[in-house]
């Protein structure tokens, strides 16, 4: 049987740069300032790191995309890309590589600097191969239309019309901005109103402009090292850490958009790779064991997948959930009010599961190889009690999860990491 690494690798500090459209910034900056802060925030210097690894999606990068702004003395650095995954999957290799006893000290960057591409944003770099039966890899679309096929098809299994459909995907928009709202480094800084977001332009019906994310550049970091070290690198730091409870990572053979049985409204991948996670962190009921979740709601039908897909509530049960009030943040009472319902009366579920207490990727903003260490940085952020703002602040929260799927539905590149306090 496999060994769990469960408590045994630690995350001594992490770093953040601003995300949106930094034109004054380019990758070398964001690189810097997000190690940086990492570095400051462990209380550990760059000469002690003895390998890195980065995560970066979507241009031709090497090890050298690190190496040269951080003037790395010739360490060993590894670049890794798995789509959306890629920070996840970044911190995922960096941990084994210290619960393996090869290296001590390591660090992790995710990066992008996706608004240096254009309106397009992720352009066609990876794109499939055409297929000899299949055809090109993109026939069905772009995100915003596979994600489109999943809410109308989602609707039409569940028995939720046109209007219903539409006005509940909108109240996680409204709560994703009224998240990032409150969240300094958020790039989508505003709130909406339930009206707004339904009556917003149309990208691919039912998704209309604030239930798509944005095209962000940002960078996170994260600095590693085995638990039982702790104290030997963050000796300003002993009691201000967490740890790694659990990785999962799947990735499907991506026959969905081609198989006529793909029903588009459960995600396989999304379900092994958080029960690889869970399994490892021990978790059984996710929505009452965790204390906050950053998931992938790169469209606002995503986070409601995920919410089933990941075990949060039963299949088909997100309505009850999202009306209930189950995934916002307790006492907020505008919030309330922004999302049609009475403000001096809590929702019969407010507070059991917040998700996405960032803003997501939605409102935070989406700077895909950064978008995994970002979500940890929240984590870590909120479990030390360092949110900005107080009213940000969730109330000693112990143990969060961050998740990322990659691809479109049918073929997904599924990361889910769990961190926590250490026991």
């Amino acid at each position: 049987m496999a060994e769990s690494m469960k408590d045994k690798i630690a995350v001594i500090g992490m770093g953040c740069s601003q995300v949106g459209e930094l034109w004054n910034m380019d990758a070398d900056d964001l690189i810097v300032d997000a190690t940086y802060k990492a570095l400051a925030d462990a209380g550990v210097e760059l000469k002690n790191i003895e390998a890195a690894w980065v995560g970066v999606a979507t241009s031709c990068a090497t090890g050298a995309s690190i190496s040269s702004p951080l003037q790395l003395q010739y360490i060993p650095v590894t670049r890794v890309e798995n789509a959306c995954a890629t920070g996840t999957e970044a911190i995922r290799n960096a941990a084994f590589s210290v619960i393996a006893k090869v290296y001590d000290l390591v660090l992790v960057v995710g990066y992008e600097k996706l608004k240096d591409s254009g309106f397009g944003g992720l352009g066609r770099g990876g794109v499939e191969k055409p297929h000899p039966v299949y055809g090109d890899g993109q026939a069905v679309g772009r995100g915003p239309g596979h994600y489109a096929l999943t809410a109308t098809r989602y609707f039409h299994r569940y028995g939720l019309g046109p209007e219903e459909g539409k006005g509940l995907l909108a109240k996680i928009s409204v709560k994703s901005h009224y998240n990032g709202f409150r969240n300094p480094s958020a790039h989508l800084r505003r709130e909406v109103s339930l009206d707004t977001v339904i009556n917003a332009p149309i990208i691919s019906w039912p998704l209309g402009l604030y239930d798509c994310c944005g095209v962000t550049d940002g960078a996170a970091a994260a600095i590693i090292c085995r638990t039982e070290d702790v104290k030997t690198y963050a000796q300003n730091h002993k009691n201000d850490y967490i740890t790694i409870k659990g990785i999962g990572i799947s990735i499907g053979p991506g026959w969905g958009k081609q198989s006529m049985e793909y029903d588009f409204t459960h995600w396989e991948e999304t379900e092994r790779a958080t029960a690889q996670a869970y399994k490892m962190a021990g978790i059984t009921d996710p929505r009452r064991e965790l204390d906050l979740a950053e998931v992938h709601d790169c469209f606002s039908i995503s986070e409601l997948i995920v919410y089933e897909s990941a075990g949060y509530c039963e299949k088909g049960k997100a309505k009850d959930y999202i009306n209930g009030g189950a995934f916002i943040q307790a006492d907020q009472p505008r919030l309330r009010g922004l999302l049609g319902d009475k403000e001096d009366e809590p929702l019969p579920m407010e507070g059991q599961l917040p998700v996405n207490i960032s803003g997501g990727l939605k409102s935070f903003g989406h700077p895909v190889g950064a978008s995994g260490c970002r979500e940890l940085y929240e984590i870590y952020t909120q479990i030390q009690g360092k949110a900005e703002l107080p009213s940000r602040q969730l109330k000693t929260p112990k143990l969060g999860m961050t998740h990322n799927q990659g691809g479109h539905p049918g073929k997904f590149m599924c990361s889910s990491l769990i961190a926590g306090l250490p026991e």
